[in-house]
């Protein structure tokens, strides 16, 4: 049976993915903050006493931990481990306001993203000897360049996409395979805040579907959909005097405000 780990499961990508493991037969470890939603997943998902949840904040390292002990402990091998968990906000550097903003994108995306690798990588050289190991990486195509209005967003995604390439050349010999999916725009509740047209709005259980593809087969980098993978090349190739005055127009994400967070953590998308 395979066992997955998965941040950010209880709506979005997060829960698309559980729901596409557990119709496989997975066993599933599940991580959000509300116990609520994970429950209502638990329960919805093909033989629910297989799966556990962890109700907890990917910022705090010492309860990620100790969920990826238990989860360790009853499973007795853990083939696949998703760092789905995260934020998007906009976010204006000339606010000083936002200062902690940034922070907090950086801790949720990124750091949270090592914090969850972390606890498994020794477990998983021993299983990676008899069968294949995965950490995977949620990136997305807002990380390829730097984005008007959602500077915290972007820097964190483009350095889970650096960091996932460093883990993998570290990890190399180990026979873990560290996977970098960088998702384009996936209709999920978050996406659908979004002020402006998202081109290749891609069906969440569509991107699942090609996700645990790309998982299995241990590719180090994918873009999905794959049309945004060429939108991607274009613009990693548009030098900065054409980049800059298309994209300073462009449309940006709300920003935070005192009487209103517009916080969503388990979904990524591109911003």
């Amino acid at each position: 049976m395979k066992t997955v780990f998965i941040t950010g499961a209880s709506s979005g990508i997060g829960a698309a993915l559980a729901e596409h493991y557990a119709s496989q037969g997975a066993r599933l470890g599940l991580v959000a903050r509300r116990q609520d939603m994970l429950e209502q997943l638990r329960l919805r998902l093909p033989h629910a006493d297989n799966h556990r949840i962890y109700a907890l904040d990917v910022t705090d390292h010492a309860a990620l931990a100790a969920a990826a002990a238990d989860f360790i402990s009853i499973a007795g091998k853990v083939n696949v481990v998703i760092a789905n968990a995260g934020i998007s906000v906009g976010t204006l550097t000339e606010y000083e306001g936002d200062m902690a903003v940034f922070a907090r994108v950086m801790e949720t995306n990124l750091i949270a993203t090592v914090a969850t690798f972390a606890p498994f990588i020794a477990h998983m050289k021993q299983c990676a000897m008899q069968e294949p190991c995965r950490l995977v990486g949620i990136g997305s195509v807002a990380g390829i360049r730097g984005l008007p209005g959602a500077g915290a967003y972007s820097a964190s995604k483009a350095a889970i996409i650096s960091y996932c390439e460093s883990l993998r050349v570290e990890l190399r010999d180990s026979g873990i395979r560290v996977v970098t999916i960088a998702p384009g725009y996936i209709d999920t509740p978050m996406t659908r805040h979004n002020p402006y047209r998202m081109p290749f709005l891609m069906p969440v259980h569509a991107f699942a579907r090609a996700a645990i593809v790309t998982i299995d087969k241990g590719a180090s980098y994918r873009i999905i959909p794959w049309q945004m993978g060429i939108v991607a090349k274009i613009l990693r190739m548009l030098p900065n005097s054409l980049y800059d005055p298309v994209f300073e127009k462009a449309l940006r994400k709300p920003r935070e405000t005192a009487n209103e967070t517009k916080e969503f953590r388990g979904e990524n998308h591109a911003d």
